[in-house]
């Protein structure tokens, strides 16, 4: 069994579900300190991070990924146990094989290893972990980059393990993504018997109308590197479970994810226009979960791009497309993003794998962006 394979299935083992680290975290610190790394432990609640540096002065290359997976689902219907790291058919099967558990194990190969080849290696390579990427991303690499910028820390290159590639390893790179705003909604009305509607003001019907030109708007038309803003009400909840009874009050979920063309500010702003301009009784909650942000060009997303060509043997596309990672609170920070790893397919899914031979690639992958980025020292 290669290394990174048994350190994955070590980490599989591991039933880490956000945000319980289940001991990820001190056993990636242990090997490590070994091989020469600072490491700093940042508990934030009930969330683990982790931050481990090598090196001195100049530019810092950080790699960045999460030890928390997703609950496992009804475990009865998992081809073999969960959290039981499985072999069968060139694959590995297990909770977090590949979001983000094999990420995470050939990083800390990579990094063992680039620092075995290049000791007095140019600036600073990292290691940032958390326990708390799959919940609500609070206590997580969203208070360490809090951290990191009041204490002045520097990064410039962030390589994020996210499982980035569509079919084959390398086939797909992340380069940015768009920003996400949900808005929390509860419309006013007044509760009353459906026979006599003249005494009752129905929140259903006065919401009616601002949802329909909600959803009809063109918010922005996108560019050239993000799609259309886009808006969707994921849950709406009104009435008391009586046929014969105006409810008194709606409650509405519903998330932008909006590309640079539009910004939050002017979403909210549209937003609680139409809402007034209908009339509506209201209150309305803002949630900024993260803004959009773009590696546009630079020596991260060339060498990124450089290495596939050289590990795997193909030319990758860049793409903005998918949901949200925790490259959203790096980029603030100045950095330059790109996420890169195994093949999403069955990502959060029952019987959730990775090849093997992917696995086996990843370490050479991340080590090859290391070497072209730092060193040279």
């Amino acid at each position: 069994m290669s290394e990174v394979l048994e350190l994955t299935c070590e980490l599989i083992r591991r039933a880490s579900v956000t945000p319980d680290d289940a001991g990820c975290q001190a056993l990636i610190a242990q090997r490590l300190r070994r091989a020469g790394f600072q490491v700093e432990s940042l508990r934030f609640g009930d969330v683990d991070n982790l931050w481990a540096t090598h090196g001195g002065e100049g530019p810092v290359l950080a790699f960045l990924g999460h030890t928390d997976v997703v609950p496992s689902g009804p475990a009865a219907q998992w081809s073999s146990p969960p959290f039981e790291p499985t072999l069968r058919d060139g694959m590995l099967y297990g909770r977090g094989a590949a979001d983000m558990k094999g990420s995470v194990a050939a990083f800390v190969l990579a990094l063992e290893a680039f620092v075995a080849r290049h000791p007095r290696h140019a600036g600073r390579i990292a290691l940032l972990l958390t326990s708390d990427e799959e919940g609500v991303a609070r206590d997580g690499v969203r208070r360490v980059a809090e951290t990191f910028r009041a204490r002045g820390e520097r990064l410039d290159w962030c390589v994020v393990g996210e499982p980035s590639s569509s079919e084959r390893l390398g086939d797909m790179i992340r380069v940015g993504r768009r920003g996400s705003l949900s808005g929390y909604l509860t419309v006013r009305g007044m509760q009353g018997h459906v026979a006599y509607p003249e005494k009752a003001l129905n929140p259903i019907h006065a919401f009616a109308p601002a949802l329909a030109e909600l959803a009809a708007t063109r918010w922005d038309q996108g560019n050239a590197d993000f799609p259309p803003t886009s808006f969707q009400v994921s849950n709406l909840a009104a009435g008391t479970g009586a046929s014969n009874v105006i409810p008194g009050t709606l409650d509405a979920v519903f998330n932008f994810r909006f590309c640079t063309e539009s910004s939050a500010d002017t979403l909210r702003e549209r937003t609680e226009a139409v809402l007034h301009r209908h009339g509506i009784d209201f209150a309305l909650r803002w949630d900024l979960s993260g803004e959009p942000f773009l590696t546009r060009g630079g020596p991260l997303r060339e060498h990124t791009i450089a290495a596939i060509a050289q590990v795997c043997g193909i030319a990758t596309v860049a793409s903005t497309g998918g949901g949200t990672s925790d490259g959203r609170f790096i980029a603030p920070l100045g950095a330059d993003v790109v996420e890169l790893g195994p093949v999403n397919a069955t990502i959060h899914k029952l019987d959730e794998h990775v090849a093997v031979a992917d696995l086996e690639r990843l370490p050479a992958l991340y080590l090859a962006i290391a070497e072209r980025l730092l060193g040279h020292g």
